[in-house]
């Protein structure tokens, strides 16, 4: 997984509550268990119309905005099913942070195994971050998570609260496998015990 310390980028706004996963990836591109290819069905209902062209008017689809990083959302952001699709759809396109005012349980947990940072703010600093977001080319916030504070482009700070062990894990670029494998010495130790004492097996 790779690591995430600090990151510069253009923000999106999305003003939406309840974005679900099943808008954030339709079912029909589920099909797949890779985690690479997703990107260009992000959001695809709203990013095409139902002839199948762009919708000129979704911001991931102004030239402001089709390079984001950064989503800035309404509350009760990847509500709906548990599908890992989502946060894979999100960064297979770019996407390495969510701010919101609150996350389903389920994509906020998920989103941290896969590398993205969901940030919980509170609906004054959202409606700040949103009108950053709003800018345009200008748009631009930078994201510490060693400090745990947003910056916009005036300057300005927002501080956000982060658990220890998922900012630990966030840094260090650290999965389920990836903690797993910070242990091979003692899971190495622990085989050549049990082969040492129990030979036949």
């Amino acid at each position: 997984m790779e690591k995430f310390k600090t990151l510069t980028g253009v923000a999106a706004p999305l003003p939406l509550v309840n974005i679900d996963t099943d808008m954030i990836i339709p079912k029909q591109f589920l099909k797949t268990i890779k985690r690479t290819g997703l990107g260009t069905a992000l959001f695809h209902e709203l990013r095409t119309n139902d002839d199948g062209s762009e919708n000129a008017d979704f911001v991931l689809n102004k030239a402001g905005y089709r390079e984001a990083q950064i989503l800035v959302a309404g509350d009760n952001f990847g509500c709906g099913s548990s599908r890992e699709h989502a946060p894979w759809a999100l960064l297979d396109y770019g996407i390495r942070v969510v701010i919101s005012t609150s996350f389903a349980d389920i994509f906020y947990n998920n989103c941290f195994k896969n590398g993205i940072l969901p940030i919980i703010v509170s609906q004054e600093d959202l409606d700040k971050l949103m009108d950053d977001a709003s800018r345009g080319s200008n748009a631009t916030l930078t994201v510490d998570l060693e400090a745990q504070e947003v910056r916009g482009p005036d300057g300005g700070a927002i501080q956000f609260e982060m658990d220890p062990f998922r900012k630990h894990c966030l840094i260090n670029g650290l999965d389920d496998i990836g903690l797993t494998l910070e242990k091979t010495h003692h899971i190495d130790a622990h085989e050549e015990k049990i082969a040492d004492s129990h030979p036949w097996h």
